[in-house]
């Protein structure tokens, strides 16, 4: 397979030209040359973004995808620190199963007002309990 220039990337990944260059900035990708003014890649950057995209999407920051990959540019990735990930994803899951059902509680609640509602209230109380107990999350680092 011959070598890609950075617009057939973009349109192959499905991001834009910019996001390859910060990649390229934070150390994430490599361009291999230039041709005339566009960079050229690798086919195997693609790849490499799919792992990068996949890792984005479970909520992975870009530092801790960049630690994810060896010095030689292959996937190097710590099995116990994808099963913390599950986990957390699986606690978020069910943070959100909760709230979804709350929501539509409200939604469908008969009563006049909802803290006249005995569920909602109740609730109310289960989620302050859940927020007073859970440990500061930081807000999400945009890297």
């Amino acid at each position: 397979m011959t070598d890609l220039d950075i617009a057939e990337v973009a349109h192959r990944a499905g991001v834009p030209a910019s996001t390859l260059r910060f990649y390229e900035e934070k150390g994430l990708i490599a361009s291999i040359g230039r041709r005339g003014l566009r960079r050229q890649y690798d086919p195997g950057v693609l790849e490499r973004l799919a792992l990068i995209g996949a890792g984005r999407t479970a909520g992975f920051s870009l530092d801790e995808i960049a630690r994810m990959f060896a010095p030689d540019g292959q996937p190097r990735i710590d099995r116990q620190v994808l099963a913390a990930k599950a986990e957390e994803l699986d606690r978020t899951i069910r943070e959100l199963g909760v709230l979804r059902d709350s929501l539509r509680h409200a939604a469908a609640c008969p009563a006049p007002s909802h803290m006249e509602c005995s569920t909602f209230r109740r609730l109310l109380k289960a989620a302050a309990s859940r927020a007073a107990a859970a440990p500061r999350r930081r807000p999400p680092r945009r890297s």
